[in-house]
């Protein structure tokens, strides 16, 4: 096989500096210079992309991250008590089940989009294929910062409601702890130090890591559920017909829609898989197939969650006031029906441990997404210092820089908790508000893109860019496919609109959603930003291999 290898800048003055730091072997090429390939390595070349990160991820590992990043039948027991004051039982339910069907509908989109071209930028690089040639440069810039926008909230917010758990069950194990602003701090930063060290030190236990977090994400469903269910009362079918106004919306149907974002959070973040594609085998079919997997599994889980807690709560009329009342005293109202379900502290604490840790693990899975979406932005030169950004560590070929960066990140944000917890859930609501927004960029002009004709799958094509345009062996076919990513785009654009909506009336700056605000102001800096210094290095992702396959 002739091939050329170019590592080239845009600025053809200076083609002689490479766009990534040289991380290759020292045998030459890109295999060792046995000028062969495998798939992974070819998919990468068309998209113009050296690969230079370990693929140490299988099926099984991979969905053991995706499942434990989005934790969702853990994370709705945590989440779940906006829904219950905006929506009651019968609205956590339901919303619930709209969340779960749009989610599974949007990743189904995206997972297209990561078989086309899976490359651990993701939705940026998406935007770049897909926009017009006339604002590709711009709408995929945009959409590289929500993104990192939205990984970073999501990195810093897990690692901030697991620590509160955790204070919270210290609460309920020793009614006289009195929890301090400065102690929720140092969990998070705890979370986060053992996060960087299986990222870091750990680094090649990662996969192995995940595999096994899976299995411990399975038992531990059981592990709460059958207790609960047996030793709690039990409640009837009111649980799917009782809805709750608490905060004192004019109609039950908007104070609905007002708790419905609550439930995206447990089932965000699936494209942790897909910022993960250069360090997995055969990922142009494992990512898709992961995506779909987790997000079915774990929405089964979840809503099985739902039910049997709800169920739980015994006489509604009776007992929805009290556990309610709960978020004052313990923080999360599943820990008041734990404790009085069961009978006993010490057994809902271990139940509330089980979470503890599959939280924490989370936080592991988290951190390496955001870390690597963020190496991939600086390696196509669109954030300042990228440069120092694309580094990565010549041992364990982890972007070093991206992981610190990240954990910074996190550890700044945790310093707002000492003035106000308030403060810090709505910068974090980033995570729902820019992460929405970039998944609907994509799915938006894949949809236009898909009407105008998309080319069959063709391992053999050389390249794949603007204006070449291959589906990837995953895909929904037909008119099937168009229908999806309609309803995708829809269900991306109602539930983004909702989640800035403030959650009681009257509004007070203590109950204010400030997400439009802290929104806003990323994306006016991303826009200032391109204008003032991006735009004259950003050009798109850069093709740094141009090889005749």
């Amino acid at each position: 096989m002739a091939s050329t290898i170019e590592l080239h800048n845009r600025d053809k003055s200076a083609s002689k500096e490479p766009s990534v730091q040289d991380v290759g072997d020292d045998s030459g090429g890109l295999n060792g210079g046995g000028g062969r390939y495998t798939n992974d390595e070819r998919d990468l070349i068309r998209l113009g992309k050296k690969p230079v990160l370990k693929r140490n991820f299988g099926f099984m590992s991979i969905l053991g991250f995706s499942c434990t990043v989005l934790i969702t039948w853990e994370g709705m027991l945590i989440v779940s008590t906006q829904s219950l004051l905006n929506g009651g039982p019968a609205g956590v339910i339901w919303g619930y089940l709209i969340v779960w069907i749009g989610t599974l509908s949007t990743f189904a989109v995206l997972s297209e989009l990561a078989s086309m071209a899976p490359t651990a930028g993701g939705q940026y690089h998406w935007v770049a294929l897909l926009a017009p040639d006339s604002s590709k440069n711009f709408l995929s810039y945009l959409t590289g910062w929500l993104t990192f926008a939205g990984w970073q909230a999501v990195t810093a917010s897990a690692a901030f409601l697991i620590g509160s758990l955790l204070q919270s069950t210290i609460v309920m194990a020793n009614p006289d702890y009195s929890p301090l602003p400065w102690q929720t701090m140092l969990f998070l930063w705890a979370i986060l130090a053992f996060a960087v060290f299986i990222n870091t030190v750990a680094s090649k236990t990662l996969a192995h890591f995940e595999g096994m977090i899976l299995i411990l994400h399975v038992l531990g469903f059981f592990g709460i559920l059958i207790p609960l269910v047996y030793l709690a009362p039990h409640g009837d079918g009111s649980i799917f017909t009782t809805f709750v106004n608490l905060g004192n919306w004019e109609t039950q149907g908007l104070s609905f829609m007002i708790g419905l974002p609550a439930a995206v959070f447990s089932l965000i973040g699936a494209d942790s898989a897909v910022h993960m594609a250069e360090e997995i085998r055969n990922a142009s079919t494992v990512v898709p197939q992961a995506i779909i997997f987790s997000i079915v599994l774990n929405g089964i889980l979840g809503f099985a969650m739902m039910v049997a807690y709800l169920i739980c709560f015994g006489n509604l009329d009776e007992n929805l006031e009290p556990i309610l009342g709960s978020l004052e005293t313990l923080g999360f109202p599943f820990l008041y029906v734990f404790q009085t379900g069961t009978g006993s502290t010490s057994g809902a604490v271990v139940m509330s441990l089980i979470i503890v840790i599959l939280g924490v693990c989370s936080t592991v899975g988290a951190l390496a997404s955001s870390s690597r979406m963020l190496w991939s932005f600086a390696r196509d030169r669109a954030i300042p210092f990228w440069k120092y950004f694309t580094i990565l560590d010549r041992r364990t070929s982890i972007p070093i820089y991206t992981v610190a960066f990240t954990t910074l990140i996190s550890v700044l944000l945790s310093l707002i908790t000492l003035g106000s917890t308030v403060a810090f859930n709505n910068i974090v609501n980033l995570s729902v508000a820019g992460l929405y927004a970039s998944y609907f960029l994509s799915c938006g002009l894949l949809l236009w893109r898909r009407l105008q004709g998309i080319q069959p799958h063709n391992p053999s094509v050389a390249r794949i860019g603007p204006g070449k345009l291959h589906w990837g062996p995953w895909r929904i076919p037909g008119i099937w496919g168009i229908l999806n990513n309609v309803f995708a785009c829809c269900y991306l654009l109602l539930l983004w609109v909702w989640a800035f909506f403030p959650p009681l009336t009257p509004v007070e700056p203590e109950t204010m959603n400030f997400s439009v605000l802290t929104f806003g102001f990323m994306v006016l800096f991303a826009v200032v930003w391109y204008f003032v210094q991006g735009k004259r290095e950003y050009q798109g992702p850069v093709v740094e291999v141009e090889e005749d396959l």
